[in-house]
């Protein structure tokens, strides 16, 4: 499974992104679908996750805030980011899991991830 984030940027504290994963190869293999942030002096940690069926899971600093979706006729994973903070500043990650599990919020559940897409949130 290969994957490409994009739609990073640079915005103010209020304002919206949204970031894009387009995903390619043995996409079949992937019952998750992850975005993860790693921000200056933190661990990557998981934002948001959705299954193939659309069960979605928030970090608790996405909650009310950051929307996950998909497109399966195209293959592509979103994620609304509204109401953007500075500390939602990092580099973001989309990643593929093939964890036949409930729920998918580690690192290390996840298998394949994109090259990461920078979003900076000034105040």
């Amino acid at each position: 499974v290969q994957l490409q984030a994009s739609g990073g940027g640079l915005v103010q504290s209020g304002d919206s992104l949204r970031l894009s994963c387009a995903a390619s190869g043995r996409t079949f293999n992937s019952r998750f679908m992850g975005w993860f942030r790693l921000a200056p002096g933190k661990e990557r940690e998981i934002v948001a996750s959705i299954t193939w069926s659309g069960t979605t899971y928030y970090a608790d600093s996405a909650k009310g805030r950051f929307t996950i979706s998909r497109d399966n006729a195209k293959n592509i994973v979103y994620l609304q980011m509204n109401s953007l903070e500075p500390e939602d500043t990092a580099i973001y990650y989309c990643a593929a899991s093939r964890l036949y599990s409930s729920v998918a919020i580690r690192v290390a559940d996840y298998q394949y991830w994109g090259q990461g897409t920078q979003v900076t949130v000034s105040s």
